[in-house]
């Protein structure tokens, strides 16, 4: 019996024994599958962000490249608009919108300009005939025609001149002396005998030359300079009494793709001509309206 009982001991003892002699780095399979398991989730870690990154790079220049895209459909808009010496846009605004356009080149040429001093150079909605339905080509020589369009009876009163002399009832307003002179050629459809197509520009006339014109001749339409043309307002020999229309020589660019509005030189003499106090005042009135028309 002690025998037994001191075998059993024995063989008890070399268990435990067994048991302290294991490798210290042998781990039980419950923490082996627990590592591999945190290694497989790094490696994919690993994995997806370089790829994530790659994803946010490739779609955001896919997206530069759709805006690249549209930026040169937009631009060969425009290009398409601003050939053979047109601006195709101006014609498209209405009165609202064209107001609207007015007031933000005038912000852009005068940076510092203040609420009132732009308030006091903004032409109301109300001064503008919507043109935007004539289809027919902003080329000068259309000029006659778009006039007509926008005339009572078919234009029949712009052959007409009135009894005073220096009194037309159309002023056409252009950038530039030579695209005035021009402007007067494509006028002559609309003058005889009786009604002159007056010169109001500086080009090879001098002022005084131009008050004696005024001061001798009956002028149904008169083609000029912002500057002059208020030049000539201010001498008293250029009346406004019998004025119907202002029409703003608009949709031409010259050869370096600027128009009337794209040059403080002429845009601000412009609008200056356009808010005198016995022109705004009339523009919208019951009686002696007046006008703008853009063309």
């Amino acid at each position: 019996m002690l025998k037994e009982e001191s075998n059993a001991a024995a063989s008890l003892s070399a268990k435990v024994e067994k048991k302290r002699k294991r490798p210290a780095d042998e781990e039980p399979p419950t923490a082996k599958k627990a590592t591999t398991s945190a290694t497989s989730n790094g490696n994919a870690t690993s994995e997806s962000g370089p790829s994530l990154k790659k994803q946010k790079n490739k779609q955001k220049l896919k997206e530069k490249k759709k805006l690249k895209a549209q930026q040169a459909q937009q631009d060969d808009v425009k290009g398409e608009e601003r050939t053979k010496g047109i601006d195709g846009s101006i014609g498209k605004m209405d009165g609202p919108l064209f107001a609207d356009y007015l007031a933000q080149k005038t912000k852009r040429h005068n940076k510092e300009i203040s609420a009132v001093e732009l308030s006091d150079l903004s032409v109301p909605d109300s001064a503008f005939l919507d043109t935007s339905s004539y289809d027919g080509s902003r080329a000068l020589d259309k000029l006659p025609e778009f006039l007509k369009a926008f005339s009572p009876n078919k234009g029949a009163g712009l052959l007409k001149a009135s009894e005073e002399k220096g009194t037309p009832h159309t002023l056409v307003v252009s950038g530039a002396a030579l695209r005035a002179a021009d402007v007067v050629r494509a006028l002559r459809p609309l003058q005889n005998n009786e009604s002159t197509v007056g010169k109001l520009f500086a080009k090879h006339i001098k002022l005084e030359e131009a008050k004696q014109f005024l001061q001798r001749a009956r002028m149904g339409i008169g083609a000029g300079t912002p500057a002059r043309i208020t030049d000539l307002i201010e001498s008293g020999t250029l009346k406004l009494d019998e004025l119907e229309r202002i029409v703003i020589d608009g949709s031409f660019i010259d050869q370096k793709k600027r128009g009337i509005f794209d040059m403080k030189e002429t845009h601000i003499p412009l609008l200056q001509l356009l808010t005198r106090p016995e022109l705004r005042d009339r523009y919208g009135a019951k009686q002696k309206k007046i006008q703008i028309l853009v063309f």
